[in-house]
């Protein structure tokens, strides 16, 4: 659980979203700073898909006279987001590693066999955290 935001991982895809920042925590600690970024680009994913829907609308206060819909007050730019479900969250970080994997072959058809290791590797990570395995 994230201490800044208490609950953060409640709800029913808090699974998959909790076992990746467990991941992560673990990935800094041992400094491996190879699965760090895939990790936190997967937890982006999927807060970027809760985000509220534009034009969502703040919880309260009172309009601004100066800008059109604005609102003023303690906490009137906050939206709330969007709960995910766990299958969502699921098809996130699978569509996360289904990319990598596309990019993989696109790299191998190009020669860089490395590039596409590197990327099936992260992929593998990705699957793993779902599955729960030990990625290493």
């Amino acid at each position: 659980m994230d201490p800044l935001r208490p609950g953060g991982d409640a709800g029913p895809g808090g699974g998959t979203r909790a076992r990746l920042r467990l991941a992560l925590d673990e990935t800094l600690r041992a400094r491996d700073m190879t699965a760090v970024p895939v990790l936190r680009s997967a937890l982006g994913a999927i807060g970027n898909a809760g985000a509220a829907e534009p034009g969502a609308a703040g919880p309260g206060g009172s309009g601004s006279p100066h800008v059109a819909g604005a609102m003023a007050g303690l906490g009137a730019a906050e939206a709330p987001r969007r709960g995910l479900s766990a299958a969502q969250i699921e098809r996130i970080v699978r569509a996360e590693a289904d990319e990598r994997e596309r990019a993989a072959r696109d790299y191998e058809r190009a020669g860089h066999a490395d590039r596409a290791s590197r990327l099936r590797r992260e992929a593998q990570l990705l699957l793993a955290v779902l599955t729960d395995d030990d990625p290493r």
